[in-house]
């Protein structure tokens, strides 16, 4: 994988249920390649995923009981019901460090921001956290995922910025672009993220 795609976005429309396979998929590889491998969203899509891994081949019991995966819908990471970047930063940071304190090759994530935002989160935070993330991504290359953007149960500003704040587009499981969207934070404007052209390709990437 390119380094400078390690940090990728999944942005679509339609059944969630859609890219499951092709998550399943990457999950495995990952697996296969000693990394702890950790997916965030909600109860239906991790029995989902439970599903996916069984039908790959992936001996989802072992791999759970060892701690090589981690499927969870769990919201620790929120404060009262709300995002809170910090935190969520600091977890991150923790389980990076203990997957590879734990002998793996490196952490491989995935979360759905619906999910994982919660119901209080603002563009703002949305748009601090990804760029912290990008940030870390950087100083730590044994950290590799995809943000999961669901355009049906974001605000479509939400989805404009997570377009904006990721290197990379997940495609499936082989294969990812560099996104030709993506903004460093020091070139943000507010017209950046309320650009029609913006609208036009969450658009086009919808339909695919």
């Amino acid at each position: 994988m390119d380094d400078n795609l390690r940090h990728q976005c999944l942005v679509y429309s339609g059944s969630p249920s859609r890219y499951l396979p092709a998550l399943a998929a990457m999950t495995k590889r990952r697996l296969a390649k000693n990394f702890r491998c950790l997916y965030m969203n909600s109860p239906p899509m991790v029995a989902g995923m439970r599903s996916y891994l069984s039908a790959t081949g992936v001996d989802v019991a072992h791999e759970t009981a060892k701690g090589s995966l981690i499927l969870t819908s769990d919201k620790g990471h929120l404060i009262d019901g709300k995002f809170d970047v910090d935190r969520m930063m600091g977890l991150l940071a923790q389980t990076h460090d203990q997957a590879l304190a734990d002998g793996y090759a490196g952490l491989w994530a995935s979360g759905d921001m619906t999910w994982e935002l919660g119901a209080h989160c603002t563009p703002a935070q949305l748009l601090e956290y990804e760029w912290r993330l990008e940030e870390f991504f950087r100083g730590h290359p044994a950290l590799c995922g995809v943000c999961q953007y669901h355009a049906d149960t974001l605000p479509r500003e939400m989805v404009r910025q997570g377009l904006l704040s990721h290197p990379g587009v997940f495609i499936n499981d082989t294969l990812a672009r560099a996104n030709p969207h993506y903004v460093r934070p020091e070139a943000f404007t507010g017209h950046t993220a309320g650009d029609a052209a913006l609208d036009d390709a969450v658009a086009l990437i919808c339909e695919k």
